[in-house]
């Protein structure tokens, strides 16, 4: 760029040096403009740097030759250029004639070819028709073939499949099934077919694939019965093509209930023998097991050998249901689903039928299974309860089926025949419980007519006690619930306890007071010690408890006039009981006779002669009674009843003494006046009646 404004800096110079002098002004004046206007310019201007940079490219010489000749050197290169330029036209343009020509001949052919593929389209079109026409009927049958190939694949069953399916001499396998499964979707797609217009091949297909799946499941219902008349169900490993076989025919309601039906007179047959086997070690159907001993080999022992028959009953209901279960219910809605497939395949069948309840069926085919054993169960056991004379036995034996009526009721439900036979056991065992009992108390009815002479609790009343103390711990021990034990208790203390207690009345009724009551005493004692001690006899203790204190307040009631009459102290209170508190009637006391100067001095006398030995005496009158704490406290109360009544009579006493020390007095009947001023003649009643009552209690405390 430097060299550049020097070259035009040069350049003006030499403008400078050959213009001529005869035009300088003129000449001066186009320099300046022409330096002005170089000078003026801006380099930023592309233009101009861009001729400056071609001109650098040259590498021109900066001399005064190279500057006057620039102008001519770059027309003549610009000359140059346009000439090669032409020249370069030239050739393009005969090349262009020559495309030019090329395009005529090109064109000259296509015309050619073109007139030529019209006459070929002519002649060949009638061929593209029908080729077109084939190609499209070829894809039409290659749809057909496919659809064709595809259906039968689908709807069709090779003579094979129904050869497994229908033969009998082909085995019932996973082919079978998995050919029977097949019958069955072709048997259900078939109801596609029939929704199009021609339902010909639809209804054909459903009445052979019908046929065949009938077949099916006969040879299926066949094979199943076999199995099962087999069938160990004490093998933990029961066979799963069993269990998938029930499953499907499950499907079929009438033939899989015709199959439990036989499963179910097999199974009986079987649990049957087995419970006869259990009971004498032999079986028909079975060998000797020399291993176990047979279960009457305990019948001397009723209790054990019907708890060996109920125990094994058990187990075998357990292990029944359990088989059962891993047979039938393993997969519960498997066989729910093909149920209720079956009862639309079947809908005579499932009129009034509720939703399938694996549980219920289980427990209804272990009910049907265990009808022959209930049956010998019943025949057997009411054998051993009628064989029974003692009264705490049977009852043992008849808590006994309950305490099991609850753990079958659990295992089978309220309505299984196991648990109808343990109902009617349980009954049996209870009527003739209140045989026993009736028996019993018929014969104690004429075996004592009155009490023992020391009035102890009866042989008969003793030994029921004891019968009874044995049920209530056996009841105790029951399953009975808790809140209806004292109702559930109650029909066994009636007929033992109440009928025992009823007679000793009728007994005590023989004898005259106090032995009455004393007797009478010692009974309810001894049924409330054996009662006492269990909640579920809370009411009846209570009774006895009422009859005891009825008891006890005759007694007490004895004791009292025991003190009264023994001590002399009755006259004198029944003169007083009469006579009201007025000042008049006191002073009527001791014109009585009870209370003249002799009867009092006497019944004082009888009094402290009846003192010392009160207590004691008071006490042997309930000497025969069983309970010595009971006796004293009878005693008490009475002798508590005595003082009271001692007190009245002193404070009677006492009044009349005061009233006469105060002055007081009235006439008599006969017109004479007393002396109540203490004259001589005049004896205070205390003093001929010294005791007190507080020595009273003393002496009786």
């Amino acid at each position: 760029m430097n060299s550049a404004l020097t070259y035009s800096n040069d350049l003006s110079e030499s403008y400078r040096e050959d213009v001529p002098d005869g035009s300088a002004i003129y000449r001066s004046t186009a320099l300046s403009n022409k330096l002005t206007s170089v000078l003026s310019a801006s380099y930023a201007d592309s233009e101009i740097r861009a001729a400056l940079q071609a001109l650098d490219l040259k590498n021109v010489q900066n001399t005064s030759e190279v500057r006057r000749r620039l102008r001519q050197d770059v027309q003549k290169e610009v000359i140059e250029c346009n000439r090669e330029v032409i020249d370069d036209f030239g050739q393009i343009v005969e090349q262009l004639k020559h495309i030019g020509s090329t395009i005529t001949s090109l064109k000259k052919c296509s015309d050619e070819i073109r007139n030529k593929v019209v006459a070929a389209r002519q002649e060949n079109a009638p061929v593209l028709d029908e080729a077109k026409v084939l190609l499209t009927e070829k894809r039409d049958l290659e749809t057909k073939n496919d659809l064709l190939f595809a259906f039968n694949q689908h709807f069709i069953i090779s003579d094979a499949d129904i050869g497994v399916l229908m033969s009998t001499a082909e085995a019932v396998d996973e082919r079978f099934f998995s050919v029977l499964a097949r019958v069955k979707r072709v048997h259900s797609d078939c109801q596609l077919l029939l929704g199009s217009e021609n339902q010909r091949l639809g209804l054909e297909l459903m009445e052979q694939s019908s046929r065949n799946l009938n077949v099916g499941y006969q040879k299926l219902y066949r094979w199943i019965q076999k199995e099962f008349l087999s069938l160990n169900l004490e093998n933990p490993q029961i066979n799963s093509l069993i269990r998938k076989a029930v499953r499907t025919l499950a499907e079929r309601p009438t033939l899989f209930q015709s199959c439990l039906d036989v499963f179910s007179e097999a199974r009986e047959r079987v649990l049957t023998d087995g419970f006869y086997s259990a009971l004498t070690g032999s079986s028909i159907a079975r060998d000797q097991d020399r291993m176990a001993k047979p279960i009457e080999f305990h019948a001397h022992d009723p209790i054990r050998y019907i708890g060996d028959i109920l125990a094994w009953v058990h187990s075998a209901t357990v292990s029944e249901r359990e088989a059962l279960e891993s047979l039938f219910i393993s997969e519960g809605e498997e066989m729910a689903r093909g149920v209720q497939v079956g009862r639309q395949m079947e809908p005579w069948s499932s009129v009034d039928a509720e939703t399938f309840d694996g549980q219920k069926a289980l427990s209804d085919l272990v009910h049907r299974n265990f009808t022959g054993v209930a049956r010998a169960l019943r025949q057997r056991v009411g054998q051993a309860i009628q064989s029974q004379e003692d009264a705490v036995l049977t009852y043992k034996i008849a808590n006994l089926f309950g305490f099991y009526q609850t753990t079958f009721k659990r295992l089978l439900g309220a309505d299984s025949s196991v648990m109808e036979a343990l109902t009617a056991l349980e009954d049996s065992a209870l009527r003739h419980f209140q045989t026993i009992m009736s028996d019993f108390i018929a014969m104690v009815q004429t075996d004592i007519d009155k009490p023992a002479p020391d009035l102890r609790v009866p042989g008969f009343l003793e030994e029921t006690l004891s019968q009874l103390s044995e049920l209530t711990r056996n009841y105790e021990s029951s399953l009975s619930p808790i809140t209806s034990r004292q109702e559930g208790f109650q029909p066994i203390l009636n007929q033992t306890l109440l009928p025992i207690l009823e007679r000793c009345e009728a007994l005590a009724k023989e004898v005259d007071e106090p032995a009455r009551s004393i007797f009478l005493c010692n009974c309810y004692l001894a049924s409330q010690s054996t009662l006492q001690p269990y909640s579920f006899t809370e009411k009846e203790t209570a009774q006895l408890a009422a009859s005891l204190e009825s008891c006890t307040l005759s007694l007490a009631e004895y004791q009292h006039a025991f003190f009264l009459h023994t001590s002399g102290l009755h006259p004198l209170l029944a003169a007083l009981t009469s006579l009201p508190d007025s000042p008049a009637s006191l002073l009527q006391i001791p014109r009585l006779p009870a209370f003249q100067v002799s009867a009092l001095t006497e019944a004082s006398q009888v009094l402290d002669d009846f003192l010392p030995s009160a207590l004691m005496d008071a006490t042997e009158n309930l000497e025969r009674l069983s309970n010595a704490k009971l006796a004293g406290d009878i005693t008490t109360e009475g002798a508590d009843r005595f003082c009271e009544d001692f007190e009245f009579v002193e404070g009677k006493l006492a009044a009349v003494d005061e009233l006469r020390e105060e002055g007081e007095g009235i006439v008599d009947t006969d017109g004479e006046g007393d002396d109540v001023d203490g004259r001589d003649g005049v004896v205070p009643l205390r003093s001929l009646f010294p005791r007190t009552s507080g020595e009273i209690r003393v002496l009786l405390s």
